[in-house]
């Protein structure tokens, strides 16, 4: 049987705008399964998601290892129980002091994903290592058109003193390209898009903006002609998957345009915000999660990384009816009250991921999803935040890829380096690397 898969990177264009397509039939190359027929090959992904501050560990950790029994503050993703794992044990040894003095939150961060104990300074000579995420994009990169998509709600520090002696860089960046380079990450929704559509010259992406602003159009209206002529050479399931994929994109749109027409009143009002940056914080991790996603649909990247917050960040969690700041309350002293707030705050982050998990669900890959096809971490770099411990850390794995036993929870023995995952993980994807850090081996019984 002959296929002529339509190219991965079929991309329709218009004024300042390059759309991708996401993942149609018609590109998929065929493999055969025993007694199954023709599938369509998809890639695996991989996002890590990071939250600030630790965890409410004694809410956090289910009762036993096997089948995984869902604990308080993972209520929320109960429907997901069979598509996440619970990994304890796991543990980031160069997050500790070692000789270094205060300045955990810095070094949580910097370590989360590298495994390398940083540089203590506060000035130009920061030294980290390479992360797992862009050891991943530097050799799986080349296959799409960005090589990762780095993410986040609270703005990237680059420079100055934001902990103990720690450069804003370690405690506002999970992502590193080398020791010296952090990779930044971008909080404004409109940006983001901006970037995943943008096309050809700044000029044209300008233009392409303000038309869309001033006449109310959506980007969408720039590639409808190119969009018809792919439809017709489309099967019927391919013409509704683009189709959903628009009414997406088109949602996305609709939404930046209401947050930066309500930034707008409220400058005039002499509140003081970013310009269309959500002033929910669950609107914002929403949109930019659902551009994550959106990215991984349209092959755009196959890498991510996703922080909720910087580490130490004491934001108020008003909307949950917490006005006490997040970094205040995870020193909660072992009091009833505090404990009670970041259980509430643990179990609100829980909430937001479970949003971004379902909307993976929800997209069709052929036979299977796009979460059946990503491998995503979520968790934090200290445990508990009153003990700023970096050793049996809170640890998620969501998803199938790579053919991911998932449904676990899996207890290794206490600090096991949290980079023996990523190794494991690495290999899945495709990239055979012996040591990451300070990675000791690969982890067993995951796949």
């Amino acid at each position: 049987m002959s296929h002529n898969p339509l190219d991965r990177r079929t991309f329709l264009k218009g004024l300042g705008t390059l759309m991708a397509l996401p993942t149609l039939e018609a590109m998929a190359p065929l493999v055969y399964a025993s007694g199954s027929g023709a599938v369509a090959a998809n890639p695996t992904r991989m996002a890590f998601v990071f939250v600030p501050n630790g965890i409410n560990m004694a809410e956090w950790t289910p009762k036993a290892a096997g089948a995984l029994e869902i604990s308080p503050i993972l209520q929320p993703l109960a429907e997901l129980k069979n598509d996440i794992s619970v990994l304890t044990g796991l543990s980031q040894q160069n997050a500790f002091a070692l000789g270094d003095g205060p300045g955990d939150h810095a070094r949580s961060t910097a370590a989360w994903l590298t495994g390398v104990h940083p540089r203590k300074t506060a000035g130009a000579d920061i030294k980290n290592g390479i992360s797992v995420d862009q050891v991943a994009a530097q050799s799986i990169g080349k296959n799409t058109r960005f090589a990762s998509l780095e993410s986040g709600c609270e703005r990237s520090g680059l420079a100055g003193d934001c902990d103990s002696g720690y450069s804003c860089a370690y405690s506002s960046n999970i992502a590193w390209r080398s020791e010296n380079t952090p990779v930044p990450k971008e909080v404004n929704p409109r940006l983001v898009f901006e970037r995943l559509f943008g096309n050809g010259a700044k000029g044209d992406q300008d233009e392409s903006l303000a038309r869309r602003q001033l006449f109310n159009k959506s980007i969408l209206d720039f590639v409808m002609e190119d969009a018809a002529s792919l439809k017709s050479r489309l099967g019927k399931r391919d013409q509704m998957k683009m189709e959903e994929y628009f009414v997406a994109v088109r949602d996305i749109e609709q939404r930046l345009v209401a947050f930066e027409s309500q930034a707008k009143l409220e400058a005039a009002a002499g509140i003081g915000k970013p310009q269309g940056i959500p002033g929910d914080f669950g609107d914002h991790i929403k949109l930019m999660g659902d551009m994550m996603v959106l990215a991984f649909q349209a092959d755009l990247t196959r890498v991510a990384t996703f922080m909720f917050a910087n580490d130490g960040s004491n934001r108020s969690y008003a909307q949950i009816g917490i006005s006490d700041g997040h970094h205040d309350v995870s020193h909660h002293g072992m009091q009833a009250e505090k404990l009670a707030k970041k259980k509430a705050i643990d179990t609100y982050h829980i909430e937001q991921l479970g949003y971004v998990l379902k909307k993976m669900k929800s997209i069709k890959e052929g036979n299977s999803t796009l979460l059946d096809n990503t491998l995503l971490v979520y968790g934090a770099g200290i445990s508990d935040g009153n003990a700023h411990n970096h050793n049996n850390l809170p640890i998620l794995l969501a998803g199938h890829g790579g053919g991911y036993k998932s449904g676990q929870h899996v207890v290794y023995q206490d600090h096991t380096p949290l980079n023996n995952l990523f190794v494991t993980m690495l290999d899945r994807v495709g990239v055979k690397i012996e040591t990451l850090g300070d990675s000791t081996g690969r982890l067993q019984g995951l796949f």
